[in-house]
């Protein structure tokens, strides 16, 4: 994480998951990088520090739905890359058992 901090929980589940995905592609790292900040944002939010000394800060879970709203779309959006191309409605009934 910048500023030399430690990780909070989110984002460290964050970046757990995103190393099984293993190589990223295309528009994947920029997902990634946002995810992470987003992540990064929802644990100082939950914590109540500033993101940038660590310093404990009034809490405001206001943000905390939009920001955990957006993570779960940016999540899914590099999912959704990932998913197989499965337009054969018919499976495999065109190969001969």
């Amino acid at each position: 994480m910048e500023g030399g901090g430690a990780m909070g929980s989110v984002e460290d589940a964050v970046r757990s998951d995103v190393e099984q995905l293993g190589d990223l592609v295309g528009v994947e790292p920029s997902l990634t990088e946002l995810a992470y900040a987003l992540a990064g944002r929802i644990d100082a939010a939950r914590t109540g520090e500033c993101e940038t000394c660590g310093e404990p800060v009034a809490q405001d879970d206001r943000l905390l739905p939009q920001l955990a709203r957006e993570l779960r779309q940016t999540l899914a959006q590099i999912l959704e890359g990932r998913a197989p191309d499965d337009d054969d409605d018919l499976g495999d009934l065109g190969s001969p058992d």
